[in-house]
């Protein structure tokens, strides 16, 4: 008889898991997006705006967590991706449809699916170049700043009264325009060399509590301007390096 062959011990393969702490902020972020969807086809645009703005407060609390208890994760990026999709594309894009480029009929949904394409298109193109550009500067409009201006607007309109049909026009020209700054090449500045565990100046900590203290006054108008500022101030840097380099140039020529 042949001598029994022992059998092969079994070994557990171990089971791999997600931290719950950053992904829970992302999730309330996405249920925020997803609300304002929902509250946008009520006609109910100030809690549409209102959530757009709280989606945008989860994701920037859910990778600075992340960061801080040292639980990121390439699962955790993903989820991030695709949540903000919906919170900064389709959220807003539908928002503003439901608000005012429904008037518009097929142009306006039309509008609207471009801002959310592009929304996709400056995720992907970010996620892409992870570890190739400067930190200090994002290549294109952030889709979070995009739906806040889209948001502010919104809110802005509906807390004065004015109904979204009368400002067709100006709501496409808005649209349209962030949508094509998320996938230019305009640079704006990150804010992620801002050290949060570090020590500040007594200077930046009363900066933040006179922002507090306006936004407070009168939120939607207040973000509003901040939104539209931001907005500008990548065209603006470029215009501002174009005329340093021209200046050089000149200065250069002078010289010779």
């Amino acid at each position: 008889m042949m001598p029994e062959q022992p059998k092969p011990e079994l070994t557990e393969t171990p089971r791999k898991g997600i931290y719950l702490l950053p992904n829970l902020f992302t999730t309330t972020g996405l249920f925020a997006g997803f609300y304002a969807i929902v509250a946008s086809m009520r006609g109910d645009f100030e809690k549409a705006a209102i959530a757009v703005f709280i989606a945008m407060i989860m994701d920037g609390i859910d990778g600075r967590v992340a960061r801080l208890t040292n639980t990121q994760s390439a699962f955790g990026a993903e989820y991030d991706s695709l949540a903000d999709i919906v919170s900064f594309g389709v959220a807003p894009s539908l928002v503003v449809y439901s608000w005012g480029l429904a008037s518009l009929g097929k142009p306006g949904w039309l509008v609207a699916f471009f801002f959310a394409a592009a929304t996709a298109l400056r995720l992907a193109r970010f996620n892409s170049r992870i570890g190739i550009e400067d930190k200090r500067y994002f290549q294109g409009l952030p889709c979070p700043s995009a739906a806040g201006l889209i948001a502010s607007l919104v809110w802005v309109a509906h807390d004065y009264g004015v109904p979204g049909h009368r400002l067709w026009v100006l709501a496409a020209i808005v649209t349209s325009i962030t949508g094509m700054l998320m996938v230019s090449s305009f640079c704006y500045y990150s804010f992620k060399d801002i050290d949060l565990k570090g020590h500040v100046p007594f200077v930046a900590a009363l900066a933040v509590l006179i922002i507090i203290v306006c936004i407070s006054i009168d939120p939607p108008l207040i973000l509003l301007v901040g939104f539209s500022l931001y907005v500008l101030s990548g065209p603006g840097l470029a215009l501002r390096r174009r005329f340093v380099a021209w200046r050089n140039r000149s200065r250069q020529k002078k010289a010779q």
